[in-house]
């Protein structure tokens, strides 16, 4: 593909991809560089971005300044696991729904799931707050996984139903016409084929059931066993002083399981994102 651009250009497109990378990459650059300072050296002046006096004691120091960390983080990744499963079991068959199926109020279905996505949940507190106390889900896993849910399944939808209506109809058809129901046929023909797009919808459904924990955790939740890492890390904040460094290095390493998770999906990833790219 190269081969159709001057050399000139080649030189070019590097270089906007590496701005945009160095853009995107910096704020976590910067903070794995905080998290290496000492806390006497982060706001000398002048500032320098690189320095002698690195260190990794934050990283052996935040395990005994908050002892519930490693329980923190552990929380996060199940929360995220579990609004993610559940996620998908409900969007899966809701998205086919609206991928092959023709039912009144289709189109104004799908509008309302996007108006809900337009909502923050800063503007539903108050109700939601008042449902998890009636349902008794206050102070428990739950009261983060139930309103992680409820936030991401319309975005699971709108992702997957483009991603099934990209796979023919054909295969479906001659599957009916060999008996096949339509859930075997969901089952047997349309999720296999539907693995990437799958694990696009699963991963986007984790990193946003990671990224909306801390609202929920301080709202619905006080109990210290439950909380999340989003929420651990205000521990860092002391009555006269911010161990910067070290809730730096605790931020860095809540990161690393969803970057595992990239690690091992990227092929998958990939796939699904580019499915329906290239003009056959």
């Amino acid at each position: 593909m190269m081969d159709k651009y001057t050399r000139l250009q080649v030189v070019g497109i590097y270089a906007a991809i590496f701005v945009f990378l160095l853009f995107m990459l910096l704020p976590f650059i910067e903070m794995f560089m905080t998290s290496l300072r000492p806390l006497s050296h982060l706001f000398r002046s002048p500032y320098t971005f690189w320095g002698s006096d690195f260190t990794f004691e934050a990283y052996s120091k935040m395990w005994t300044t908050v002892p519930l960390l490693g329980r923190y983080i552990v929380n996060s990744v199940y929360i995220a696991g579990m609004v993610t499963a559940i996620t998908m079991v409900l969007v899966v068959p809701a998205a086919y729904a609206y991928a092959r199926l023709d039912f009144p109020f289709k189109s104004a279905s799908l509008s309302v799931f996007l108006g809900v996505n337009m909502f923050t949940g800063a503007v539903l507190l108050i109700p939601l707050y008042r449902v998890l106390r009636t349902l008794g889900l206050l102070n428990t896993y739950w009261a983060m996984i139930v309103p992680g849910v409820a936030f991401l399944i319309p975005t699971g939808i709108w992702l997957l139903r483009s991603y099934l209506e990209k796979i023919p109809r054909e295969l479906e058809e001659a599957a009916y016409v060999d008996g096949a129901s339509r859930i075997y046929t969901l089952r047997r023909v349309v999720l296999p084929l539907a693995v990437p797009g799958l694990i696009v919808v699963g991963v986007s459904v984790f990193i946003g059931a990671y990224a909306q924990q801390f609202l929920f955790a301080i709202t619905f939740n006080q109990e210290r066993a439950y909380q999340p890492l989003p929420a651990g890390l205000f521990e860092f904040i002391g009555y006269q002083s911010v161990n910067w460094n070290e809730m730096m290095a605790a931020a860095l390493v809540g990161v690393l399981p969803v970057m595992v998770i990239f690690l091992f999906l990227q092929k998958y990833l990939v796939a699904g994102l580019t499915a329906g790219a290239v003009k056959e």
